[in-house]
C-alpha cells in the first residue's frame, strides 16, 4: 500500500471510537480500471461465523466475509474527479441501513463530502431509461405508458422533495419484471447511486411533442429534439434521423 493507503487506515480505528462504531472487520481499497476509466472502490468489510464440511465429513466452523452487510461502500470515479474539476458526480455510496450517523462517519473517514448534481443524474437516468426502451423493443405504445409512469413518478418525488428510489422506480416501470431496469442500470454501469434527486427543469424537457395534421400523426420525446430529430422553424420542416424499422419496411414495400 501506498503511503497515503496507510494514513486512512490509521485513521480508521479513530473515527470509528469516536462515532461509537467499532464494530470490526476490514477496510477494502480496491483500485481498477473499466474501458479507460479508473475507479476506486473502498468498503467496510464484515465477517460472519457459520460451519462448513470438510472432505472428511467433519464439520469445522467456517468464517466468511458477511456480504448482506456491506453497507458502507463508496466508488470514486478517479478520472472524472481529475479530469472535472466542476463534476459532483464522481463518487457514489451505497445507502445501507445502518442510519445516518453511520453514513457520516464514513464520508468523515473517506474525507468527502456527498455533492448533488440533479440535472445531471436526472439526464443519466432517462439516458439510462431510453436505452432500456431501445433495448427492449417496446411497442410505441407501451414505451408511452411506461416513459408516463417514470416522469409521473419522478415529478411526485421532485414536489414531495424526495430522491428516486431506483429499485421502487423500476418495480413501477415493470410489474411482472420489477428488477428489469434496475438491472440495466447495474449493468450498464451509469454511475448512478441508489436513490437521486430529481429535477423539475430535466423531467419537462423528457415529455413529449404530438400532433395531428391531413392524415399526420407525429408523436415524439422532447429530448430527442436536436439529436435525431431537427426543427427547422423557418422552414416549418422536421429531419427525423433513424427512422423505426418497422417504418422503413413499410415504405420499401409501397411499390
Amino acid at each position: 500500500m501506498d503511503d497515503k493507503t496507510h494514513i486512512t487506515v490509521i485513521k480508521a480505528p479513530d473515527l470509528m471510537e469516536e462515532s461509537n462504531l467499532s464494530t470490526g472487520g476490514h477496510v477494502l481499497f480496491a483500485h481498477y480500471q473499466q474501458g479507460m476509466t479508473d475507479y476506486l472502490a473502498i468498503a467496510l468489510l464484515h465477517h460472519s461465523e457459520g460451519v462448513a464440511v470438510t472432505d472428511e465429513l467433519d464439520v469445522t466452523p467456517s468464517r466468511h466475509l458477511d456480504l448482506g452487510q456491506l453497507h458502507l461502500a463508496a466508488r470514486i470515479n478517479v478520472s472524472e474527479w481529475q479530469n472535472n474539476k466542476q463534476s459532483k458526480q464522481y463518487i457514489s455510496f451505497i445507502k445501507g441501513k445502518n442510519g445516518k450517523k453511520v453514513s457520516e462517519y464514513f464520508r468523515d473517514f473517506i474525507g468527502c463530502q456527498e455533492g448533488v448534481d440533479g440535472p445531471g443524474e436526472t439526464r443519466t437516468l432517462l439516458k439510462a431509461f431510453s436505452d432500456f426502451v431501445e433495448s427492449e423493443d417496446l411497442p410505441d405504445e407501451t414505451a408511452r405508458e411506461k416513459t408516463k409512469t417514470l416522469v409521473d413518478y419522478a415529478s411526485s418525488q421532485a414536489k414531495l422533495g424526495e430522491p428516486m428510489g431506483l429499485e421502487e422506480l423500476s418495480g413501477l416501470i415493470d410489474e411482472d419484471r420489477p428488477k428489469a431496469f434496475y438491472d440495466h442500470i447495474r449493468n450498464k454501469d451509469y454511475g448512478l447511486s441508489p436513490e437521486i434527486p430529481a429535477d423539475k427543469r430535466t423531467l419537462n424537457q423528457f415529455r413529449r411533442f404530438t400532433g395531428r395534421a391531413e392524415g399526420l400523426s407525429i408523436s415524439f420525446e422532447a429530448h430527442l429534439l436536436g439529436d435525431k430529430i431537427e426543427y427547422d422553424e423557418a422552414a416549418g420542416t422536421l429531419i427525423i434521423k433513424g427512422l423505426p424499422t418497422q417504418l422503413t419496411d413499410q415504405l420499401k414495400r409501397r411499390n
